[in-house]
């Protein structure tokens, strides 16, 4: 979503100044209201940070640096407070990233997701390869027949990847209240069932298949971690049902925000491990920020905790170990997200 600058009616993201009482995702957010009239989930976690000259009428420009965080869109309200002052648009990755004037917000737009490479390409390829190497050595060409196709691992990452995003999403507006609660806590039992039946067809073709992409040991290492994320976002939803927790601290929803953003990047990542030589690089890029947003949910749920002992440790003890319970919960959602990110890690490190 990209908005017009009411001084320059050029092409922006939504921005402004510090909020005094918000944290600066939550500040970065109620700029996306008031610009663009969109509600959604911030991370915590910032994506970086451009730089540009701040244009004003009176000719005293002014350089700024601006602090840019993800928001996974829930929806646009049909009035806003500058909804007649600007003009939004929703572009694709690579028209957004023509379109703003900054170099280093284009180079963040443009980042943000790779370019997946289909399924249809890499049928194409391998049975091209095969033949070549049938030419090459008769040998190969006997060995081959004898051998069962190669299994849908890299189809059966993607279907799960894409449980993970929706998991994450039903449990960011979970714990922002966004729906009723029953719903959502339905949305992510459905989605958690169905990554344990894509779980349970990687297993089965790790048994049956001959020939498979990677290490045995390290296609069920990762598609294992991957559903001990989606099982932890369906412990926390039980746990929210087990004990009717309707209301949920500020720093629950932050941990929801890391969830989603850990979420997006996995989504994003494991397309990528079809070719490992020609998108190392990226995964890299890609690694390295889960582990660095699970850091900053560590201390989101510490600072969590610290609070939630003080409001409710000794006065109603019962709080405070419901909430210790779903801390711990999201906690280990982003730890399986960091164990995700170093499967992958390894991949790269044995393949690339």
């Amino acid at each position: 979503m990209l908005i017009t600058s009411r001084d320059t009616g050029r092409w922006v993201i939504p921005k402004g100044n510090p909020i005094k009482g918000l944290a600066s995702h939550e500040a970065a957010a109620e700029e996306a209201y008031e610009e663009a009239g969109v509600r959604g989930i911030a991370c915590p976690s910032p994506i970086g940070s451009f730089s540009y000259t701040k244009r004003r009428r009176t000719r005293r420009n002014r350089d700024l640096v601006v602090t840019v965080y993800p928001v996974a869109f829930v929806e646009q309200v049909g009035d806003w407070p500058e909804r007649h002052q600007r003009e939004t648009r929703w572009f694709d990755l690579p028209r957004a990233a023509a379109a703003v004037d900054e170099p280093e917000l284009k180079a963040l737009i443009a980042a943000f997701r790779a370019p997946v490479i289909p399924a249809s390409l890499a049928q194409r390829v391998l049975p091209a390869l095969r033949t070549q190497a049938r030419k090459r050595i008769p040998m190969v060409a006997w060995f081959q027949a004898l051998m069962p196709k190669q299994g849908r691992f890299f189809d059966q990452f993607e279907a799960h990847a894409a449980t993970l995003v929706a998991g994450a999403d039903a449990l960011a507006r979970l714990l922002h209240n966004q729906g009723p609660i029953a719903e959502n806590i339905a949305a992510i039992v459905d989605h958690e069932h169905a990554a344990d039946d894509i779980t349970r067809e990687v297993l089965q073709d790790v048994r049956r298949v001959f020939v498979t992409p990677f290490d045995r040991s390290a296609i069920t290492s990762l598609i294992g971690v991957m559903d001990d994320a989606i099982d932890q976002m369906n412990g926390t939803a039980k746990s929210i049902e087990l004990y009717e927790v309707t209301s949920f601290e500020p720093q629950m929803r932050d941990m929801a925000g890391i969830v989603v953003e850990a979420a997006r990047i996995t989504a994003e990542a494991i397309p990528l491990l079809r070719s490992l030589n020609t998108n190392s690089a990226r995964l890299h890029d890609l690694t390295a920020r889960l582990i660095r947003i699970e850091g900053d949910a560590d201390d989101i749920h510490d600072a969590g905790l610290r609070a939630l002992f003080k409001a409710h440790g000794a006065a109603a003890p019962m709080d405070f170990i419901v909430g210790r319970e779903i801390y711990s919960h999201l906690e280990k959602i982003v730890d399986r997200f960091e164990d995700v990110a170093n499967e992958i890690q390894g991949l790269v490190i044995d393949h690339a």
